[in-house]
């Protein structure tokens, strides 16, 4: 094993997916009762994503759902991954952030993405167009303003709790989020989604063109990879088949549907063409095995990366099975557990 693996930071992203068969609102909670156990595994940081009007995600106000899980819990790091800046006024983000920062001291992060809605019913809904992506940049700016009080988009607006807090912020990235993370200074978060090499060299152009902030003084890298991990090869990959199906349905018939149990639906050889090159992809890139096979496994891709972190965004139908496999990734990281201790619904800032 790459002793890299053991001065690695391991975070977790939770995507609340939904499943077939139970509610909506089961998702959250299953969100939270996650983060409880993410804390005692000794897990870095929890972060929640946002989504909206997915059938299959029902985590659609990360910030909400940030305060939920930081009252649950009373170590770990809580925050998003991301929070979509297009959809979003700067002003009201930098108030909400401030607001959890403020009520959790010292725990929260901002991680922020380009997102736009995935049809344009959606775009329309949210007031953002696919061209909303355009001046992330410039969003990026105003937002941080807030945080420092420097910002002239509004001259004399003050984002208040916010102004004067400083809160780690990162940008999600798939390529050129990369470059704008680099020139604002802050942490860095990837995903091998194009490719594992296009995601190495996005790194290294990243690390070259970071300018230090008040935020980062140094580059700060977080790979986002899907990782399980089994008492067999075969058992790891299982957990990821429903997610995969998922994915596959969504990009054949335009809707992301709740994660079914692994053998149900079709044979794989039984899908349209199209649809099985989709599910062949998505399965394509992803890290599973026993925890041997996935030590060697990340520690090459740590190794290669230099990586200061890896943000874990595995999701599927069995809840139970997920939750070994962050067990035994816990392990391989070995990572050092947490005692359980009673959650904080509004912690006082330290004297």
């Amino acid at each position: 094993m790459s002793s890299t693996i053991r001065t690695t930071q391991f975070s977790i992203l939770d995507r609340s997916r939904t499943r077939e068969g139970h509610p909506e609102a089961a998702a959250l909670r299953d969100t939270v009762d996650l983060a409880r156990r993410a804390e005692e595994l000794g897990y870095h940081r929890f972060w929640v994503s946002e989504h909206h009007s997915v059938p299959g995600v029902a985590g659609a106000a990360p910030t909400v759902l940030a305060a939920a899980v930081a009252s649950a819990t009373s170590a770990i790091r809580v925050g998003t991954g991301g929070v979509m800046l297009p959809n979003h006024r700067p002003l009201v983000v930098a108030e909400q952030f401030g607001v959890l920062e403020s009520l959790f001291p010292g725990r929260i992060d901002m991680g922020l993405g380009r997102s736009v809605g995935f049809t344009g019913g959606i775009r329309r809904a949210l007031g953002a167009e696919k061209d909303a992506t355009d001046d992330f940049a410039d969003r990026l700016t105003e937002l941080l303003g807030y945080f420092t009080g420097t910002q002239t988009a509004h001259p004399q607006v003050h984002a208040r709790p916010a102004e004067g807090l400083r809160i780690p912020a990162f940008v999600l990235a798939t390529g050129a989020g990369a470059q704008v993370a680099a020139a604002a200074g802050l942490g860095l978060v990837i995903g091998d989604f194009r490719g594992r090499q296009q995601m190495l060299d996005a790194v290294d152009a990243y690390r070259q063109e970071f300018r230090a902030s008040a935020l980062w003084e140094r580059p700060y890298v977080v790979l986002s990879q899907t990782v399980a991990v089994a008492g067999t090869a075969e058992r790891a990959r299982r957990l990821l088949l429903p997610e995969a199906r998922s994915l596959a349905y969504s990009r054949t018939h335009g809707v992301f549907p709740p994660l079914r149990p692994a053998e149900d639906g079709p044979a794989v050889a039984a899908l349209p063409e199209r649809e099985r090159g989709f599910y062949e992809d998505a399965l394509r890139g992803q890290m599973y095995g026993t925890e041997e096979q996935v030590a060697d496994a990340l520690g090459t891709l740590l190794d290669r990366s230099a990586a200061d972190e890896v943000l874990v965004t595995t999701s599927t139908y069995e809840r139970a099975a997920l939750l070994e496999s962050y067990e035994r990734l816990a392990r391989v990281a070995g990572l050092v557990a947490r005692p359980a201790g009673p959650a904080l619904t509004a912690p006082a800032r330290p004297a």
